[in-house]
């Protein structure tokens, strides 16, 4: 059902079948979400939130409409706690401008396991270096788990914040979040967790994990790119400051004095990404279609299939292997540099990444600087794999 629903999964490459095995990089589209962004643009283009005519009420309430869909999606309590944003960078490059700037301080230290995204890394070395805080990595277990024990012992009364992500986007690895998070707070740390490679691949809820902070990006959810939202505490929210100043994030302008909307507007500077929202709104409509825990089982089964099916490759070797994980499979194959190997598939029609996946800390666990990676999503199927495999035994069979 949901392969008969996305457009481009029926399009050729190189004269095949495409098979898109590329979904930690970008999700294809369903139709819904392109017809959604069209209907917008067609029918209900307008700037919102300061408009009196028809056409600005109807905008205003498709993207407020998209704010609350999102705070459901992640089982927060008010679409007031949701502030829309480009991505899932910029939602962690936010919590350091402005939260991060007036809590973290010199001496201080943020936790950052070894599995993390760089977007996840270089906003706290960044912030760090300009308050004289430190960015503490936790190291990694041979499987790719976070090393719980060293996280443990390296939380202390100076941790102000753990930085983790929900799944790994290179190993797959799925932490145990809430734990981390409920011993972080006993040492009064934040927490901010990436959601970005989570989202699309098993249900969420803030409130369980107690997270103070949730990031994600539409484009990984079946959404636009260019959209994405972070989530906060109202507490938190309503103590940080902007970070962005022009419209849309004001209550009052004088040249005297400037007073702030309240949240999450006053994060929103500016005109965003509406046709963005619509379209996230559409994505989250055609993912509530299907029982998110079914995705979760089906994946698994397919993840299951896939390293079953990639052990017949002479040379090939899997990294990672979590006891809990999303369907991501990163591997090196012996005789063959990454890039080759991506370039070969293609040739082939199947569409993976190769390189060091904005992850190079991770590969370096590993001993490696790049990698090929498959990751999987809930339209594709054994029959893509089994195709990924005979491509692989081609490529080493060839001369």
């Amino acid at each position: 059902m949901a392969r008969r629903d996305v457009p481009i999964l029926h399009r050729l490459v190189n004269g095949r079948p495409l098979v898109w095995l590329d979904n930690g990089a970008t999700t294809q589209k369903p139709r819904q979400v392109i017809e959604a962004v069209a209907a917008f643009y067609g029918s209900a283009n307008s700037n919102i939130h300061r408009g009196a005519h028809t056409m600005a009420r109807d905008a205003t309430a498709l993207y407020e409409a998209g704010r609350a869909a999102v705070a459901d999606f992640l089982g927060a309590p008010s679409p007031e706690e949701i502030v829309f944003v480009r991505g899932t960078t910029e939602a962690i490059n936010l919590v350091a401008e402005t939260w991060g700037r007036a809590n973290i301080g010199p001496g201080d230290d943020i936790l950052v396991p070894v599995l993390e995204h760089h977007s996840d890394i270089v906003p706290w070395q960044q912030l760090a270096a300009e308050t004289h805080a430190r960015v503490v990595p936790v190291p990694l277990l041979p499987d790719g788990q976070i090393d719980q024990f060293a996280y443990a012992d390296l939380l202390s009364s100076r941790t102000r914040l753990v930085a983790v992500s929900h799944a790994s986007n290179v190993l797959g690895t799925v932490p145990p979040v809430a734990e981390m998070t409920a011993l972080a707070h006993r040492y009064g740390a934040k927490v901010l967790v990436d959601g970005a490679q989570a989202v699309a691949h098993f249900p969420v809820d803030v409130q369980a994990m107690d997270a103070d902070f949730y990031a994600f990006s539409g484009h990984k959810l079946f959404a636009p790119t260019g959209i994405g939202a972070l989530y906060a505490k109202p507490e938190l929210l309503a103590a940080m400051v902007p970070w962005q100043g022009g419209g849309n994030m004001i209550e009052s302008v004088s040249f005297d004095r400037t007073t702030f909307a309240p949240a999450p507007h006053r994060f929103e500077a500016g005109t965003g990404h509406i046709s963005g929202v619509v379209g996230l709104l559409a994505a989250l409509d055609w993912l509530s279609s299907f029982d998110h825990e079914a995705i979760a089982e089906y994946e698994a089964d397919l993840l299951a299939y896939a390293r079953q099916a990639l052990a017949m490759v002479p040379g090939l070797e899997i990294l990672g292997d979590a006891p809990d994980r999303i369907a991501v499979l990163a591997f090196t194959l012996a005789g063959h540099d990454s890039t080759a190997v991506a370039q070969f598939l293609d040739l082939e029609g199947i569409a993976v990444r190769s390189g060091h996946h904005c992850a190079q800390p991770a590969l370096a666990h590993y001993g490696l600087d790049s990698a090929v990676r498959a990751s999987l999503a809930l339209y594709n199927t054994p029959e893509e794999v089994d195709q990924l495999v005979s491509s692989l035994l081609r490529l080493q069979q060839s001369p």
